[in-house]
């Protein structure tokens, strides 16, 4: 019977969706995550009696056919690239995006990737660098004896040293844009890199046109809804459970079959 295989497509999607749902909701409280949604797509159909086809030799045809599909198959699971709340830290290095854009972020291997999550810190240095320690591009280094670092909406990095009166500016932070960023690829640790689907990265200064500005002392809560990620959840049990009971409807048709005598 084509149904038990049907049904088990759909439990095989749904559990999915409730996989990509609990990842949702374990990273509630990650800096800079974005949540991510399973859309499915119908399988091929079977052509039983098909539409548009001759039904006579008069000519007439045939208006709607029979078609029967196999199930369901899984078409992606896409990344909402929705902007996040603004949690305030306190934290001189913390800085949150508002808008679009990525930080740079120089990899050991030489390679570039990419985060919203600016949680940052410095090393012995005085590079600001991510919580693993790779270093934000293009490199600022802070001065130890450096009295107030203040960061601009802009990204512009200025301290204050003793006994001067004006800031001193040592460095510009920029951000990354791509024409795709659902296309950009996770790699855990709160970063991402560029693929094909994304597009190449287009480097600018914040504030500038089609790029976000920066808010010292914050950083960008994750944008997940809680509420949304239990409703899909529970809206997603419900259907693997129907789907369960189809299976079980099929056995029962079939034992009935193998009982007649």
């Amino acid at each position: 019977m084509r149904s038990l295989s049907i049904g088990a497509t759909g439990m095989l999607a749904q559990q999915l969706n409730v996989e990509v749902i609990s990842n949702n909701l374990a990273n509630m409280s990650t800096t800079g995550f974005k949540r991510q949604r399973a859309e499915f797509q119908d399988l091929l159909y079977e052509n039983i009696k098909r539409m548009g086809t001759t039904s006579s030799d008069a000519g007439t045809v045939i208006p709607s056919g029979v078609q029967l599909g196999t199930g369901v198959k899984t078409g992606s699971v896409y990344r909402i690239m929705g902007q996040g709340n603004m949690t305030s830290t306190d934290n001189t290095y913390d800085l949150g995006v508002q808008g679009r854009g990525y930080f740079r972020i120089l990899m050991p291997n030489g390679t570039e990737a990419y985060t919203r999550a600016g949680a940052f810190q410095l090393n012995g240095d005085g590079q600001i660098v991510t919580q693993d320690g790779y270093t934000v591009q293009p490199g600022i280094v802070i001065p130890q004896n450096a009295t107030d670092v203040a960061i601009s909406a802009t990204g512009e990095v200025a301290v204050t040293l003793p006994g001067q009166v004006d800031p001193q500016v040592v460095g510009q932070l920029d951000l990354a844009t791509f024409i795709n960023p659902a296309g950009l690829a996770a790699t855990g640790d709160n970063l991402f890199t560029e693929t094909p689907a994304s597009g190449t990265a287009t480097v600018g200064l914040p504030g500038d046109e089609g790029f976000g500005t920066l808010l010292q002392g914050y950083v960008e809560a994750a944008n997940v809804n809680p509420v949304q990620e239990i409703t899909n959840l529970i809206s997603a049990q419900r259907a693997y459970e129907l789907n369960s009971k189809v299976i079980t409807a099929s056995d029962e048709m079939l034992q009935t079959i193998t009982q007649i005598r």
